[in-house]
């Protein structure tokens, strides 16, 4: 495949699935393990998870603003701090684990098999956390209990196919968070999340030389950054409306299809 359309592809798939629960490493695999496509390299990756990072800083932008300002008044405490405190905690294991494990994920050692049953696995836990969903709790109910469980939770995203956004929704689900809320809570929580994984790709950097060409960088960059943002918008505007089916019926179909091929 042309590195250019690989490119487009690539900043395609992350911008959408970065924030959709369908795992946005499993299908960013998927060029490779299915039609052989060559790796863009560690530069690309980088480029396509700091289009998303900034897809979302620009988007709750005005949330991140609150929660930075609250942090600064030692002297209150309202919901934007309580916010960002849950946040902070839930970012913690997935960093943790992410730092003890990123050799053995760097390798990309799981098959289109194990991306199959990941898919279905997940999926029907999000199935349940769905249909159990009674949606009393909003993001000022969260405690640190609540978020130490939405932030382990999200570790299994280290698993392609698991998905970090569905992972983080479904354990939203699960403590009692509506709908919209666990979502809006997993997209924040991408925030320090890809910030964290951007920090460890760019670590990596000193191993070793890294070659990198400009103009596939920048077509992954602005694709994954545009796609990104439109997909949250329209996400969060209609995700009461399409609830979780559509994208558990997509997971189950997927998983199917993989373990056919």
């Amino acid at each position: 495949m042309n590195d250019i359309l690989l490119s487009f592809i690539l900043g395609l798939v992350q911008g959408l699935t970065e924030f959709l629960p369908i795992s946005s490493s499993a299908h960013l695999l998927f060029p490779t393990l299915i039609f052989g496509s060559n790796d863009l390299g560690l530069y690309f990756d980088i480029s396509v998870h700091a289009g998303t990072l900034i897809a979302v800083v620009y988007y709750f932008r005005n949330e991140i603003f609150l929660m930075s300002k609250s942090l600064l008044e030692t002297n209150s405490f309202n919901e934007d701090k309580n916010l960002a405190i849950q946040l902070i905690i839930a970012t913690i294991p997935i960093v943790i684990l992410g730092f003890i494990f990123r050799d053995l994920i760097s390798q990309r050692i799981f098959s289109i098999n194990d991306i199959a049953i990941s898919n279905l696995i997940f999926a029907s836990i999000l199935l349940f956390a769905f249909l159990n969903n009674k949606g009393k709790k909003t993001l000022i109910n969260i405690t640190i209990l609540g978020a130490c469980f939405i932030g382990l939770f999200q570790c299994f995203a280290l698993i392609p196919g698991a998905s970090r956004s569905g992972a983080a929704i479904t354990a939203g689900l699960l403590i009692g968070l509506s709908l919209k809320d666990a979502s809006k809570f997993a997209f924040l929580l991408a925030i320090p999340t890809i910030l964290g994984a951007l920090t460890l790709l760019i670590f990596d950097l000193n191993n070793g030389n890294v070659s990198f060409d400009l103009l596939n960088i920048s077509i992954g960059f602005f694709t994954s950054m545009i796609f990104a943002f439109f997909t949250i918008k329209l996400f969060l505007k209609l995700v009461e409306k399409i609830g979780m089916i559509p994208f558990v019926a997509y997971r189950f179909l997927l998983g199917i299809l993989l373990l056919i091929i």
